[in-house]
């Protein structure tokens, strides 16, 4: 039996990101992460810090009522770290200085002052600025940096905010967060099975990619172009999401017999690229 995979929009939040002065490695990480707990990223949206368009563009995602919207960046001291900020006024709550996480910070200043990293522990009025929350959240620790994660329930979305430090919010994601992942995704998995075919022309592959997708409706399939005159090869990926690893397995194999006997009509040689992704 599949169920229906936990849909997950993203939203990355920076300035650096859109003028080109830092790549955006969180979100094919995310989404990396998303998809093998058998998720769903419907959505990716990068954004400058500008609190009207972050809590804008937030109210037209809850609108959508995904289950999941995960924030990355504008958690930190600065002025423009506006993150928090934009999901009260997107949600309407108000915000407010939250003991818990305040207590958190001053605890991580301390401990990074003790092993001599950091100059000075204790607090200051831009430490404590990481410890105003949207009124309800949730301050999740942080085990790698000093801002808290924030997990704030509207209704039936979820939003979680974490750091746009790459190394802070992988250390989030697979500490903190693990309840709320293992929860919410737990009868979740995901199958990939991918082929390398000897044909870099997807328009004479086309209608064999198209019954095998009209076929089989609960498989992605997916032909993976490169440049022309680059390589004579291209993958072709099909996946499937759902509850039982075991049914998934099934689904993917008949596609996939579908698909090579469709190549094979074709004419088109491929082979099996290593398996990956349960």
């Amino acid at each position: 039996m599949t169920t229906t995979p936990v849909c997950v929009e993203l939203f990355i939040i920076g300035n650096e990101l859109l003028i080109g002065e830092i790549q955006d490695t969180n979100t094919h990480w995310l989404c990396h992460e998303i998809h093998n707990l058998g998720g769903r990223v419907t959505r990716a949206t990068v954004l400058r810090d500008e609190l009207d368009v972050i809590a804008a563009e937030l109210r037209y995602a809850l609108g959508r009522s995904p289950r999941v919207i995960i924030f990355s960046g504008g958690l930190g001291p600065t002025v423009d770290d506006l993150t928090l900020a934009a999901v009260a006024v997107g949600t309407g709550h108000e915000l407010r200085l939250d003991e818990t996480a305040l207590a958190m910070i001053r605890r991580r200043y301390d401990e990074l002052t003790a092993q001599g990293i950091l100059g000075e522990g204790g607090l200051n009025p831009a430490r404590e600025k990481m410890a105003w929350l949207p009124a309800g959240s949730l301050p999740l620790h942080n085990p790698v940096g000093t801002a808290p994660a924030v997990r704030l329930d509207i209704g039936a979305t979820t939003i979680i905010c974490l750091p746009g430090v790459p190394s802070e919010l992988k250390g989030i994601f697979t500490t903190s967060l693990q309840p709320f992942l293992q929860e919410n995704f737990r009868r979740g998995t995901a199958v990939l099975r991918t082929i390398i075919v000897r044909c870099n022309d997807e328009s004479i592959m086309e209608p064999v990619l198209s019954r095998v997708v009209r076929d089989h409706p609960q498989i992605y399939l997916k032909s993976l172009a490169t440049t022309l005159g680059e390589n004579r090869e291209i993958d072709i990926t099909l996946t499937a999401t759902g509850s039982s690893g075991e049914g998934l397995e099934s689904r993917v194999e008949a596609a996939l017999v579908d698909l090579q006997a469709g190549l094979d009509g074709l004419g088109i040689s491929h082979r099996h690229k290593e398996r990956s992704g349960t």
